[in-house]
């Protein structure tokens, strides 16, 4: 039975966990924003990172993944039912394995990458920027593919992330919160 989402009513993880799944969703403070379909360059890039990353984690206590997979960001203790944020990445790390169970993570990764569609360019900006910090993400990089840029913003001892950095795609960039993890961008000029 098909489900009405209405983007002005106020839902849970238990609400969420029961839409379809042919359709994309992510929730914030319990407003659901719709996901747009990602272009072939946006999967091209999320694909390349992706193939990066893994090979650099080998043999580490950390895990990485690719949306669509949900990132519970509870605001205290409250049950999974209760949760009303949970946001799908484009990349992420988590080394918590405590974190990770069979509905995807619970709690902030440690790094995450969204790479920006102009439907979503906002959200990530500004809206899930918030969110990571509030949640204590402490790498997110914002991709920018077809303009060549990359923003960083690293969790600082205050616990927020301050002003970013940005930096061009004409050489590998070091993860900076974890050991061992760069990016080439070189795949981008091919």
């Amino acid at each position: 039975m098909p489900v009405a989402i209405q983007e002005n009513e106020k839902y849970t993880y238990k609400e969420y966990s029961q839409w379809p799944d042919d359709e994309r969703w992510e929730l914030v403070d319990g407003v659901p924003y719709a996901m747009a379909a990602p272009s072939r360059l946006h999967q091209d890039v999320v694909f390349e990172l992706a193939g990066q990353v893994r090979n650099s984690l080998l043999g580490s206590d950390c895990k990485g993944y690719v949306s669509p997979f949900d990132v519970r960001l509870a605001n205290g203790d409250e049950a999974d039912d209760q949760v009303d944020t949970v946001v799908q990445p484009d990349l992420l790390v988590v080394c918590d394995q405590s974190k990770l169970d069979d509905k995807g993570c619970r709690g902030a990764p440690d790094w995450v990458v969204e790479v920006i569609s102009p439907s979503t360019a906002l959200v990530d900006l500004n809206l899930k920027r918030d969110l990571y910090q509030k949640h204590g993400v402490q790498e997110y990089w914002i991709v920018h593919p077809s303009d060549r840029w990359v923003m960083v913003y690293l969790l600082g001892e205050t616990g927020s992330y301050g002003i970013p950095e940005t930096f061009g795609m004409d050489e590998p960039m070091v993860v900076q919160h974890m050991s061992g993890v760069s990016i080439d961008w070189a795949f981008l000029a091919e």
